[in-house]
């Protein structure tokens, strides 16, 4: 049985490394206000069957000192190094008419002016100069503006690509 979008689960932060020997971990957080991660009572593993009770303690550049309840050394923290810290989409605040959450467009159909199918939105990132997405087989990352993505239709499912001069599809070999 598939899951509605607002039981998705969606991902706020990772924890990057242990800080310390306390237990205490470093987390890189990819909410609009970075320090917003930590405002749910409970933040979740990929899964949703393992829970995290956070606290931010500090701030080194823009990753944050994290305490989680029950985590008390730097074995413990260890361990957690990569882990992905998720809520459900139901737990996010709803958003005004075509708002939407970077992880509604993965999945969407990118499609060209003229109707072709470029393939899947995989990932958004934004490595410091704006959203870009990566979509199906294309080389290049596009960027996420008015200019190149016109039109995202959630609701059917695709996102209208005004496409780039500059962008290859990756070639067979």
């Amino acid at each position: 049985m598939a899951s509605s979008l607002e039981d998705k689960m969606v991902c706020l932060a990772m924890i990057t490394t242990a800080h310390g020997v306390k237990g205490q971990v470093k987390v890189k957080s990819w909410t609009k206000e970075p320090k917003d991660f930590a405002s749910f009572d409970c933040l979740y593993n990929s899964k949703g069957d393992v829970e995290f009770k956070v606290k931010i303690v500090g701030q080194i550049k823009e990753d944050f000192i994290v305490s989680i309840v029950g985590i008390n050394d730097r074995n413990q923290a260890e361990a957690l190094r990569g882990t992905k810290l998720y809520v459900k989409r139901s737990m996010l605040p709803k958003l005004s008419q075509g708002q939407f959450y970077h992880t509604d467009l993965v999945g969407l159909m990118a499609k060209t002016m003229d109707g072709k199918e470029l393939g899947r939105v995989k990932a958004v990132y934004n490595f410091g100069a704006g959203d870009m997405l990566e979509v199906g087989d294309l080389v290049d990352y596009l960027p996420f503006t008015n200019l190149v993505v016109p039109e995202i239709d959630i609701e059917n499912g695709f996102v209208l690509i005004n496409m780039p001069d500059y962008v290859e599809v990756k070639s067979e070999k």
